[in-house]
């Protein structure tokens, strides 16, 4: 398979003028996260992966993707074009903070940038993608929570590790927790990154559940495997 492109079953992402190439967190996020309702907002789309797995997952809604980096939305809207799924998403370079949509989201979801360390991955472009100072957590979630209709959810994946500050933000901002999904590498090793899913109604109880991507054997997991079963190709 090229380096420059990554694909899927109903699509294909080309990725060479990507800052951030196609990676398990925005595959798992596309298969894990809320989708349901007409109106779906992926905020920091880059390749457009996420919103063409969430269009392909729900037929009847129309997705935005929206980004900084004038590259990647062009490469994304280029991906979009060559989909099946055209007619339903739009990617815009458009800036979270000043986004003023006609309609609020009835789903909203994020792999948000997290390097927050002060040693950040090397090239202008990566660090823009990656670096939390860029759009600071308490921002992205205030301005979810104004994007977001008040039946709607947001999810997001994180490092494990920051999981419960993102909690603790979304509840001050009047979103509550409805499922945790924590994932691990393998059984032995504790969660690496956590996937949150998040609404303005409360509920009694939070979904939780336990995600190892790799087998004994050092395949996929069985898993891993069935979530993302509509998307990854199969192995040969």
């Amino acid at each position: 398979m090229s380096n420059d492109y990554f694909r899927f079953k109903r699509f294909c992402i080309r990725h060479d003028r990507c800052a951030m190439k196609v990676g398990t967190d925005g595959v798992l996020l596309g298969a894990w996260g809320c989708v349901e309702g007409q109106r779906i907002l992926d905020i920091g789309t880059g390749t457009g992966l996420i919103a063409l797995m969430a269009a392909q997952r729900n037929p009847e809604a129309l997705v935005h993707g929206i980004d900084i980096d004038e590259a990647a939305v062009r490469q994304a809207q280029e991906n979009v074009a060559e989909s099946p799924f055209a007619e339903r998403v739009t990617c815009i370079l458009q800036d979270v903070l000043t986004f003023c949509p006609s309609e609020r989201y009835d789903a909203i979801l994020c792999n948000p940038p997290f390097f927050t360390e002060d040693t950040l991955p090397e090239g202008a472009s990566r660090i823009l993608a990656r670096n939390n100072n860029v759009l600071p957590f308490p921002q992205l979630i205030s301005r979810v929570r104004t994007l977001l209709s008040a039946s709607g959810t947001f999810s997001i994946i994180v490092p494990a590790g920051l999981s419960q500050q993102i909690i603790t933000l979304c509840l001050a901002d009047g979103l509550h927790l409805q499922r945790r999904l924590q994932v691990c590498t393998t059984s032995r090793k504790p969660p690496r990154r956590t996937m949150l899913c998040f609404s303005p109604q409360p509920q009694s109880f939070v979904e939780e559940s336990t995600l190892c991507l790799t087998a004994p054997d050092g395949s996929r997991s069985h898993a891993y495997v069935e979530l993302t079963e509509a998307f990854y190709l199969e192995k040969s």
